[in-house]
């Protein structure tokens, strides 16, 4: 029999193998070995794996998983030569209906490990589309191995610095593939040098590509230092020459000097055409900026939202709408507008200045009238708001909502509230809070939004007394 204290005996550097019995939100693996159980990342449920203890964490060891020693009898083989190496995906060796499966598993345990009393669990929504349904991508510019020739695409998994070239990656379309060998083939004949993080010095930084599913329209984004300053007339000119499914409407040149790895605009000149791309969703159409927030898949954004609208149901009296909504964390607007043919009025708040404009612009696009977005912090905007709400609508970002901005929320009492989440342990967390408000979850359900990744999107509603 297995002693209870040889955890706590495994020693950091401990090479073990053991079976995956059990696979948590977001992407943590439990192993048996002889010596005890341990977490590792990116393991799948039966494989049997080779760890190495990496540390103890609230008396509990954590590791690095080495190799698969022999796969679950349930994989598959993988869509995507990159997997496995590319740090994106997670569940290529998964059937889609395990995967989907898993997931709602997953997030019903979080769900269930903080509400004690009855709700309606809705299950799963899947994916309209499972094979490129990204309609955003961020490529880094680096090289493979130290020293290496250069590349651009993803980091390799748990590497920050390496970086895979993805031109066959499995979830976007092959424009995406296209222009990003095109960008690196470019490069990689001039004199210009990717960005090294520990150095501070190179000009390549990033490539940003967007493109609407409903639409067609391409952006092209260049994320550069401001260390040289070339003339990329040819660069514009050589991406405007390939043969694309869509059309490239928008090249543009952001300059970044910023220290951190992530992709910051401090000026951005337009190359070519405009600085958005168009996109539709719903029966309303869409402005899509370079740092404008929009769901990354916009097929499945469809079924999120049309749930979203479901489940706040009816917001009129005697069939005239005479409800205000908030919509907190509003991104562009989606939500908001939405909302806007039930509602008296919805008031959008969101703290990314283009995504306000943006959202101003969509719904001036739309003919919308009624409703107000409001650049700001939710926390500090909400003392600035003088019309109290009949509904509100949270859309956080991953990390969820401020304890102090939740509280001011919770404070004005509506009936209802629906939680969007991107990231399930934040929301319930931030049930521990609603809880004390007198809420309970009346319904919830999770939208496949990210297949073949560890994300997974929750729609709670909350309801008071």
């Amino acid at each position: 029999m297995r002693h209870p204290l040889c955890c706590v005996n495994m020693k950091k550097g401990s090479e073990l193998i053991g079976i995956v019995t059990k696979v948590s939100f977001p992407n943590k693996a439990t192993v048996e070995t002889e010596e005890g159980k341990v977490s590792v990342k990116n393991a799948l449920l039966g494989d049997k794996v080779k760890v190495r203890v990496l540390k103890m964490r609230k008396g509990k060891p954590e590791a690095m998983l080495l190799e698969v020693v022999e796969k679950s009898k349930n994989a598959i083989p993988s869509q995507c030569p990159h997997f496995g190496i590319c740090g994106g995906c997670t569940y290529l060796t998964m059937k889609y209906e395990d995967e989907c499966k898993l997931k709602e598993e997953q997030v019903k345990e979080l769900l269930d490990g903080v509400i004690d009393y009855d709700f309606k669990w809705d299950g799963i929504k899947k994916s309209p589309i499972c094979e490129g349904y990204r309609n955003k991508m961020e490529f880094s510019f680096g090289d493979e191995y130290k020293d290496g020739p250069l590349s651009l695409g993803m980091h390799k998994r748990g590497s920050m610095f390496d970086v895979v070239m993805t031109d066959s990656c499995y979830i976007v379309d092959d424009d995406y593939k296209k222009i990003l060998v095109a960008v690196r083939d470019y490069f990689a004949k001039t004199e210009f040098k990717f960005y090294h993080r520990m150095r501070h010095d190179g000009y390549l930084r990033h490539l940003l590509v967007r493109k609407a599913k409903a639409t067609g329209e391409i952006m092209v984004a260049l994320v550069t230092t401001t260390e040289s300053n070339p003339d990329l007339t040819s660069f514009k000119d050589m991406l405007l020459e390939l043969k694309l499914e869509g059309e490239i409407v928008s090249i543009l040149h952001t300059f970044n000097d910023s220290i951190s790895d992530v992709i910051k605009n401090e000026r951005t000149d337009i190359l070519y055409g405009r600085d958005y791309i168009n996109e539709k969703l719903l029966g309303l159409s869409f402005k899509i900026s370079e740092f404008s927030f929009f769901q990354t898949n916009s097929l499945s954004a469809e079924v999120l939202y049309s749930t979203v609208r479901d489940y706040i149901g009816d917001l009129s009296k005697g069939g005239e709408p005479s409800m205000t909504v908030y919509d907190l964390y509003s991104g562009t607007g989606t939500i908001t507008q939405l909302m806007s043919k039930v509602s008296k009025k919805v008031i959008g708040v969101e703290i990314v200045p283009e995504a306000v404009e943006a959202a101003k612009d969509n719904a001036k696009l739309n003919g919308i009238d009624n409703c107000e977005f409001i650049c700001g912090d939710v926390l500090k905007t909400l003392d600035e708001i003088t019309e109290k709400p009949d509904f509100i609508i949270l859309d956080p970002p991953r990390d969820g909502i401020h304890p102090k901005a939740l509280f001011k929320i919770l404070k004005y009492g509506v009936d209802r509230i629906v939680y969007v989440s991107c990231k399930a342990t934040s929301l319930t967390r931030d049930l521990e809070t609603i809880h004390q408000f007198g809420y309970k979850v009346e319904r919830a359900c999770c939208v496949e939004q990210f297949p073949w990744t560890a994300n997974i999107e929750t729609i709670a509603l909350l309801s008071k007394n």
